[in-house]
């Protein structure tokens, strides 16, 4: 096993395989792109302790050495966030950066840091509590879990599995095949480009679900609320029941693919999504630079 620890900003680049890389850490920036060539790791910004850096049998570990995914896990609530950060001596902040195949499988924890995956075919999941979560152009089996962070996605594919209690949820121009999302508060936005048969689950407490689909969309569509509005541009489908028990649903095209929305006191809305482009809602948040691929300093490359 080879192993660094990392105390100030720092680039190195690894010339041994990698195809698995996990990351651990606490606040500041994650920042993952997919890229040919040797994986690279560039460490811009550290405050408070070091960072633990290990490779073996192709598994690239970037991480502090008390912070456990089990740790990660238990954070489920505000709560147990602001707990967290009082248990800490001292501050820990880290912006890194990150290239590796694009084959790779990625896992990321974080309490309050803001993360980006771009390009991974391989399988993603990032877990978090008070941080944003961005994912570009992913092609994999997809998971995602937050407290209150927004949770991002562009142009992915695959499976996408979103969990989230006050984070709100926004997917643009999604093409994948399954999609579960679950969230208590938090409002979910899906529109969606593939018309093929997709299968779509979405349940929440409070939060409203907003869907689009393309006009050649084939779906089976049932969707209820308690209390929530249900509106639809759609034709094919209607409105039934009354206050207490109402539901939106019919079937588009030949009805092979399935849209599920179950909510307590949230809005849903299904929309027909316009052909052009340019009405296409985009993400405006820009996605950092990965790091630099010049020759890191000399002694920092293995």
């Amino acid at each position: 096993m080879s192993e660094w620890t990392v105390s100030e900003p720092e680039k190195i680049t690894f010339d041994e395989p990698v195809g698995t890389l996990h990351v651990r850490i606490v606040g500041g920036t994650v920042n993952v792109v997919a890229a040919e060539g040797p994986a690279r790791l560039e460490v811009s910004e550290l405050e408070g302790e070091p960072l633990q850096v290990t490779l073996e049998d192709g598994v690239l570990t970037v991480a502090y050495k008390d912070l456990h995914w089990h740790s990660l896990s238990e954070l489920k609530s505000i709560d147990s966030v602001k707990s967290f950060f009082g248990s800490l001596r001292r501050k820990r902040r880290a912006v890194v950066s990150l290239t590796v195949p694009a084959g790779s499988e990625v896992k990321l924890g974080s309490v309050s840091a803001d993360t980006t995956v771009s390009g991974i075919a391989g399988e993603v999941a990032v877990h978090g509590a008070s941080g944003d979560t961005t994912l570009v152009g992913l092609s994999g089996h997809i998971v995602a879990n937050t407290v209150s962070g927004e949770i991002a996605a562009q142009r992915v594919a695959g499976d996408l599995k979103v969990n989230t209690v006050s984070g709100g949820v926004t997917l643009v121009a999604g093409a994948a095949e399954k999609i579960l999302a679950n969230s208590v508060s938090g409002a979910v936005t899906l529109d969606l480009d593939v018309a093929n048969p997709t299968d779509i689950r979405v349940t929440t407490v409070s939060g409203a679900v907003g869907v689009r689909l393309p006009s050649l969309a084939d779906a089976r569509v049932e969707a209820g609320s308690t209390s929530g509005d249900l509106t639809s541009t759609f034709e094919e489908l209607t409105v039934n029941g009354s206050w207490g028990a109402r539901k939106l649903s019919g079937q588009l095209g030949s009805g092979t693919g399935r849209l599920q929305v179950t909510t307590v006191s949230g809005a849903v809305t299904v929309q027909r999504r316009p052909d052009a482009d340019d009405d296409r809602p985009v993400l405006t948040k820009e996605l950092p630079a990965g790091p630099a691929l010049d020759e890191p300093e000399p002694g920092k490359e293995i």
